[in-house]
């Protein structure tokens, strides 16, 4: 029996928690537990969990998911969901390793060869918003996503809504016809914004608009999606096939579960086969690391109503470290026409570059998001 024998978390800059597990007959499996701005307390959540597997065989993985997420009175959420994730992604990579096989295979084999990705650009004007879009076209990237604006007051002024329509009507004027831009409202907006400003960006054709609401507000995503005839997408803070069926039923077209907060690889596949009995894409949300990226391409090579993948390679925010520091051969994140070719290497499909991993937890991170309020003491989404 392959038994686990060893959990531990390691917490490296830029943002990130990586999780490593080891077998008795010495597979190591990685994945990546981190949670934005609470990757400490999951870290916790992580190590309280490793009690429930330590001893165990590696390779009963759906149990484990079991055990993990049902096996206590308490469930649920971002911080559980989380270390859940890191621990099932690591668990499919020890899986991997023993059969000498990718992930995708074990899953069910492969679907596709390549998996298109975006990137996402920053800019508060215009002129901004298409000097960065310009810098990801030639880097080989035929679709990006930006946001939609900083903080939004309530009720939006006419300032505010003429903002959002002018940056994204320069992304359009550099991206063309042939390229995709997606619009990330990232919660920012009211339902009253939402609905006004979304007729105003279709002549523009987004690739789909993104979280228009709050996820605490999903009962009214229905509303929103009927004021726009663009496509709606929406998942980042969801975590279970239960707290999608909602946003599912409203009508979204895109799914975008993080394979790092929705219960990794297991529980994603989960949602993938919900949506697709409504007819939606997924797409995940993954603003992270290596070890989150290489498990989403896993279950996207496997999956077949999988539509694009987000990635954070070069990404001006990740100060500190980068995507592609952590792994020793960089040559499987390649871009090749805007996509990614199917990652052909046992497990997850990365090697980990294990001394650079411990190095960096020595120096750790205390990441925050920022805390943004209105004069009326009410608050915005960062």
């Amino acid at each position: 029996m392959t038994k686990i024998e060893r959990v531990e978390t390691f917490l490296v800059p830029p943002r990130w928690l990586f999780v490593r597990i080891e077998t008795s007959d010495g597979i190591v499996g990685w994945g990546e537990a981190t949670c934005e701005g609470r990757s400490e307390t999951v870290r916790t959540a992580v190590h309280q969990l490793s009690e429930v597997l330590v001893g165990q065989d590696a390779l009963r993985i759906e149990d484990h998911w079991q055990v993990m997420t049902k096996g206590s009175f308490y469930r649920g959420g971002p911080i559980l969901a989380s270390a859940v994730a890191g621990l099932d992604q690591a668990l499919w990579d020890i899986a991997g390793k023993h059969f000498d096989a990718s992930v995708h295979q074990l899953l069910g084999g492969p679907v596709r060869d390549r998996i298109r990705v975006y990137g996402w650009v920053g800019g508060d004007e215009p002129g901004e918003v298409a000097e960065h879009i310009a810098a990801q076209v030639a880097a080989g990237l035929t679709a990006v996503k930006m946001n939609a604006s900083g903080r939004m007051s309530p009720v939006a002024s006419v300032a505010e809504l003429d903002g959002v329509v002018r940056r994204v009507a320069a992304a359009r004027e550099v991206l063309g016809e042939h390229r995709d831009v997606a619009v990330d409202f990232h919660g920012r907006f009211t339902l009253a914004n939402a609905r006004r400003v979304a007729p105003l960006l279709e002549p523009f054709r987004p690739f789909f608009l993104e979280e228009p609401v709050v996820p605490e507000n999903s009962h009214l995503l229905g509303e929103f999606v009927r004021s726009t005839t663009t496509p709606v997408s929406t998942g980042e803070r969801l975590y279970s096939r239960q707290e999608f069926l909602p946003a599912l039923q409203a009508g979204i077209a895109v799914a975008q579960p993080d394979l790092s907060h929705a219960g990794g690889i297991t529980e994603v596949r989960k949602i993938a086969a919900l949506a697709e009995v409504y007819d939606v894409q997924l797409a995940p949300h993954c603003p992270l690391g290596p070890l989150a990226l290489a498990a989403c391409l896993q279950v996207g090579f496997a999956t077949p109503n999988y539509l694009i993948q987000e990635q954070s390679i070069g990404i001006h925010y990740n100060a500190d470290a980068e995507v592609l520091d952590y792994v020793l051969d960089r040559t499987p994140f390649g871009f090749a026409d805007g996509h990614i070719p199917r990652l052909t290497g046992p497990g997850l499909g990365i090697q980990i570059d294990e001394n650079a991993v411990r190095r960096a937890d020595q120096r750790g991170h205390s990441w925050r998001g920022p805390v943004w309020r209105h004069s009326d003491g009410s608050f915005a989404e960062w």
